[in-house]
């Protein structure tokens, strides 16, 4: 193993050198969970690892309730399928809700007691199917004597959507909208903990292998011991190789076909996000114009596995304009093949896609 064969294998079995499934949701299966705090950036994310999705086909599979963006992991919103939401809530939420339980109380006024109390009034407010906006949400509550500013508002809703009341569903303009997971998922499985453990285990190292057990904790804010002890269950059903003295586990399929060399990533991507040892991809002298000190992912170009510039993009009425910051000096071969990226990015969101200068 060498760093160049762990970053092509990573960018093979992420879906980004190549797509791994057909449809949106394999492609969020597939992963487990893919990271949504930037609603445009986690379509981007899906879509680039699914054959000839668009924006639409993601937000589609969103609006049909095939997927849910809620706080699975790490307090941290995520996309996710609708089958996987209830076990992998119980199973990586819990150990948040627990750990910022003193915080709650103590910022927020919000223990055990006013959360059933806002769970049942929200319930009330929301079966029989409706979905509301976070606002609206906020008016339901302020009605029934529950102040909501300061943040507060923000925090109850997380913290029932951690505790499986509530989820995300459709936006409504540019607001998502909430819904009873009960009602917008009713199909969500249950899993013993033990069998969610090798679950997660096995979708995380086949989707972003090779990997570390501490990459993996890393990713799903497991302790390292219940990381270990999934990825020990799961680990005849995994290959393992080794890397400067640390062992990574991966799925036992194919070689990497001969791939494109060039990535345009959104912002928060797997490719990034999903390990505690980034240095393969990044190298640590650029790392702060990469990742800011506030925990913001830029988007990236990737070429030949390592991060070699970023991006942002602004949206006209014609067409949307992508600007480049390179963080080396791009070759011109590059650069077309960075054109050709873009073209495919103008593909998904279904308009131009101008590069600047």
């Amino acid at each position: 193993m060498t760093p160049q064969r762990l970053t092509a294998m990573r960018l093979h079995h992420q879906g980004i050198a190549s797509p791994q499934a057909a449809t949106v949701a394999d492609t969020v299966a597939r992963l487990g969970a893919v990271q949504a705090q930037d609603y445009h950036a986690a379509l981007w994310a899906v879509g680039l690892r699914t054959a000839g999705a668009s924006e639409a086909d993601v937000e589609a599979a969103i609006a049909r309730g095939e997927i849910i963006r809620t706080w699975p992991m790490r307090g941290t919103l995520h996309l996710l399928t609708a089958a996987d939401v209830r076990w992998m809530l119980a199973l990586m939420a819990s150990r948040v809700i627990a750990l910022d339980a003193a915080r709650r109380q103590r910022e927020y006024g919000l223990d055990q007691r006013l959360a059933g109390l806002c769970a049942d009034v929200l319930s009330r407010a929301l079966e029989g199917g409706r979905r509301l906006t976070r606002s609206a949400l906020y008016e339901v509550l302020e009605t029934a004597g529950i102040a909501t500013g300061q943040q507060r508002g923000l925090h109850i809703l997380g913290l029932l959507a951690q505790q499986g009341v509530l989820c995300q569903g459709p936006r409504e303009g540019r607001q998502p909208t909430f819904a009873l997971l009960r009602e917008w998922a009713p199909q969500s499985r249950d899993l013993p903990r033990e069998q969610a453990l090798t679950e997660l285990a096995l979708r995380y190292f086949r989707s972003r292998g090779p990997a570390t057990v501490q990459d993996f904790s890393n990713w799903s804010g497991l302790t390292v011991t219940d990381a270990r002890r999934g990825l020990q269950a799961a680990a005849q059903q995994l290959q393992k190789t080794n890397l400067d003295g640390r062992d990574y586990w991966f799925a036992a399929d194919a070689e990497p076909h001969p791939a494109p060399a060039v990535h345009l990533l959104p912002a928060f991507d797997e490719y990034l996000i999903a390990y505690k040892d980034r240095s393969a991809a990044l190298d640590p002298a650029i790392a702060r114009q990469v990742i800011g000190v506030n925990g913001l992912y830029n988007p990236v170009i990737v070429i030949d596995g390592r991060v070699a510039a970023t991006w942002k993009r602004s949206i006209g009425k014609e067409c949307v304009a992508l600007e480049l910051q390179p963080l080396r000096t791009l070759k011109r071969t590059e650069l077309r093949a960075i054109g050709d990226c873009v073209r495919r990015y103008g593909q998904f969101l279904g308009k131009p896609v101008r590069l600047g200068d």
